[in-house]
């Protein structure tokens, strides 16, 4: 026994280190002339007004309250570590996402076998769906670390209800809604998924509701002070971070709708609806503006959807379709930006063609672990949510990444009936054969 944990040891080892290879070969072949523009830009800026002029500010010294604060901070953190060189962040992103990558084995190891999670391990190492996204200075890899790891404690916390893991669930619960803002939607899926499994009895009652007031208790913790702050600068009540009117506007308007089915996405409403952003200074804009403008943006939002019902099906559907698209495209991303390379060309074959086969085993999995749907319900609860925000808001393939973890998981229990049937058909053939 002692034997098979040390060979398991090792495999997970090698795991971590395939994947920070493939990242780090990633960044200096497709990625190496990168610089931070679009929102990249803007985490980088916030992250350096913190370190120099104590800041959590975009332009100037005006305060900001449109943007999470964890992904800036940890870019402020590293750039008073390393310099400003954004090489040494998207380093780190590519260590984060090697950790993704080695509790996707693990967690597969402990579901299913650790046959399939080597397997697991190796495809979540050459998946261009994970490390894409250490090429650049979004928040993606983040939020997608932070999402894994909270899934797989709390799977472990189903079995093991210890004081460490409870902690840790909190703990991770408030940073990713510190990561972005719609996480904290996390904490009240968690609260569901806690109370089901008291229904079903996988949980007592006591320790469902202990649970249900603990866990949350331990991330509001973590995020009432960057609440008190936001009340601060703003006079308003505001969690984490602004921005859901840029998205609503950006995404329900006149220009949008007018486009091809695969580009109803996002457009800027500086661009898309220049009569009503034009009400806002661009680079002056302070806390207390920024909430003005994104209450403005969610109204004229609504009243566009209000007016365009006969369009609203096509639009969503646009949103549901899209967010499947195999490869991403986006302005920052390194494989756009320098489309040229043969690198880059590569990766954009394997990004198109890696994708598809996962999305086909992934919704078999749904079906073939029913059986076991309570150890999986978080899961299946975390991609109903995640469709149903992009469908709500807009879908592109950059919103999928927090859930291509969990696909590779249902991926995993596809393959694992798969082999089980060829076992159990292998015996009945040999038998009819003799």
């Amino acid at each position: 026994m002692k034997i098979m944990r040390w060979r398991l040891d090792h495999f997970a080892i090698g795991v971590f280190v395939l994947a920070l290879l493939v990242r780090v070969v990633y960044n200096l072949t497709v990625a190496l002339h990168y610089y931070p523009l679009h929102d990249s830009q803007q985490y980088r800026d916030i992250g350096l007004h913190l370190v120099q002029a104590q800041c959590f500010c975009l332009h100037g010294n005006i305060p900001t309250v449109y943007r999470a604060p964890f992904w800036p901070l940890l870019i402020g953190l590293l750039s008073f570590l390393f310099g400003p060189n954004d090489l040494f962040v998207r380093l780190f992103l590519c260590v984060l996402d090697a950790a993704t990558c080695l509790l996707i084995y693990l967690w597969v190891r402990d579901f299913l076998s650790a046959r399939l999670a080597l397997l697991a391990g190796i495809i979540a190492a050459l998946y261009p769906g994970l490390y894409i996204y250490t090429g650049w200075l979004y928040s993606e890899t983040l939020y997608t670390f932070l999402l894994t790891a909270l899934c797989y404690v709390l799977y472990r916390l189903q079995r093991n209800r210890s004081v460490g893991l409870i902690l840790l669930s909190g703990a991770l619960l408030g940073l990713l809604a510190l990561t972005r803002p719609n996480g904290l939607l996390m904490a009240g899926l968690f609260v569901v998924w806690i109370l089901i499994l008291g229904r079903q009895q996988v949980l007592n009652w006591r320790s469902a509701w202990r649970l249900a007031i603990v866990v949350p208790s331990i991330a509001l913790l973590l995020i009432a002070p960057w609440t008190l702050r936001n009340y601060l600068v703003s006079q308003r009540f505001l969690p984490v971070a602004t921005g859901d009117g840029t998205v609503l506007l950006g995404s329900y308007n006149d220009q949008v709708a007018r486009k091809p089915w695969d580009q109803m996405t996002w457009s800027n409403p500086l661009r898309s609806v220049p009569e009503v952003s034009s009400a806002f200074p661009l680079y002056t804009c302070d806390a207390r503006c920024e909430m003005r403008r994104e209450d403005l943006y969610k109204e004229k939002s609504l009243q566009w959807m209000q007016a365009h019902m006969d369009e609203m099906p096509a639009l969503l559907a646009a949103h549901a379709i899209n967010m499947w698209i195999p490869a991403a495209h986006e302005a920052d991303l390194p494989t756009d930006r320098f489309p040229d390379q043969l690198s880059s060309r590569i990766v954009l074959v394997l990004m198109n063609a890696f994708p598809l086969p996962i999305f086909l085993l992934a919704a078999w999995g749904l079906v073939v672990s029913w059986r076991r749907w309570r150890d999986l319900l978080l899961v299946y609860l975390i991609v109903l949510v995640t469709i149903g925000q992009d469908v709500a808001l807009y879908g592109i393939p950059r919103f999928r990444a927090p859930i291509e973890p969990l696909l590779l998981l249902l991926a995993m229990c596809a393959i694992s009936s798969g082999s089980k049937y060829l076992a159990r058909r292998r015996p009945a053939e040999a038998a009819t054969s003799g």
